[in-house]
């Protein structure tokens, strides 16, 4: 008799590592990478060379790592997320996790992290390092991070405690739909993205390895605070472009018409109104007023320009899932 239960179909996982100059490091970061994970057929590792000029892609080859994407220079992080995200739906990734290659991330909680996309209940899986606890963070850099997570939270919708954690996973589908176009804070960017496409996201506690080395990213708090400020606004620009332009446009309004109005209240009340000083504060309301013009136009052209953008973005995805489509087919 015929079984009438249906065969669980293949399911890869592509683990990304983004690398520069982690020859020290990189070995305790693979042998921590899980060889088997329940429901997951294969594990793949993809490997990007941001620019090392040490050993780290000849450790990484000793320990079994066949996909690479090499970079002459040293192009951050963000690029380098941008095309392992592609290579690896190339590489037929059904899960993509990031890690990175500092061993910052207990890579041993890998099934953990992608465990809520097998069963179906998340597009996105961020492990939460807990900042607050983390001894080796500075009370300013737990200011700021708690600061900018808030923000962004507010610019994205969501709740999330550790919005621009390094540690995390994709389903298949997430991935095609995202489209980071930002040099700097792809965290940032990507977390803000699912969040406007209604990925479902899922939080997992995680602690943190000991510090080996300070961070690469930035050369100090405030450049990584400038350069997220820039990809926030950039959010609220792109995804809630009414928001932004409708508030300040209000802002504008309300302001400039309090000289006329007070100019309206001395008119009725005083016999002789005018003078030099109230011809400049109308000056300066007139002036604040066609900036709240401005403000709302931009506001309505932004907008379509979202819509537009969204229409593009609905494109390309079809268009990447044929390009893999027909990658599997030649294969």
């Amino acid at each position: 008799m015929l079984s009438l239960a249906k065969k669980e179909r293949f399911m890869k996982l592509v683990i990304m590592i983004p690398c520069l100059n982690e020859e020290k490091t990189l070995p305790l970061v693979l042998k921590t990478i899980p060889k088997s994970i329940p429901k997951i057929d294969q594990i793949e590792i993809l490997l990007i060379d941001d620019g090392c000029d040490d050993k780290t892609v000849e450790v990484a080859k000793k320990f079994g790592v066949k996909h690479f994407i090499h970079h002459t220079k040293n192009q951050g992080l963000s690029r380098s997320f941008r095309q392992g995200l592609n290579r690896a739906l190339e590489m037929g990734a059904d899960i993509i996790a990031l890690t990175e290659g500092d061993n910052q991330y207990p890579q041993d909680r890998i099934p953990d992290l992608i465990k809520p996309i097998l069963d179906k209940k998340a597009d996105l899986v961020i492990g939460d390092r807990q900042t607050q606890t983390i001894d080796h963070f500075s009370l300013s850099k737990k200011f700021f991070q708690k600061l900018g997570t808030s923000i962004l939270n507010m610019a994205a919708g969501t709740n999330i405690p550790d919005a621009i954690s390094g540690f995390r996973a994709y389903s298949k589908q997430a991935a095609l739909q995202l489209n980071p176009v930002a040099d700097y804070s792809w965290a940032t960017e990507t977390t803000i993205q699912a969040a406007h496409k209604g990925h479902k996201i899922v939080i997992i506690p995680i602690k943190t390895n000991p510090k080996l080395r300070d961070s690469r990213q930035f050369k100090s708090s405030w450049q990584h605070i400038r350069k997220s400020a820039i990809t926030i606004i950039r959010a609220f620009i792109m995804y809630k472009p009414y928001a932004l332009f409708f508030s300040l446009g209000t802002f504008f309004l309300i302001v400039g018409l309090i000289p006329f109005i007070h100019y309206l209240y001395l008119v009725i009340t005083t016999k002789n109104p005018f003078g030099a000083h109230h011809l400049q504060s109308l000056l300066l309301g007139a002036i604040l007023l066609i900036a709240s013009f401005i403000s709302y136009t931009l506001g309505v052209i932004a907008d379509l320009i979202r819509i537009n953008r969204s229409l593009i973005e609905n494109q390309l995805e079809i268009i990447k899932q044929d390009h893999i489509n027909s990658l599997n087919k030649a294969k």
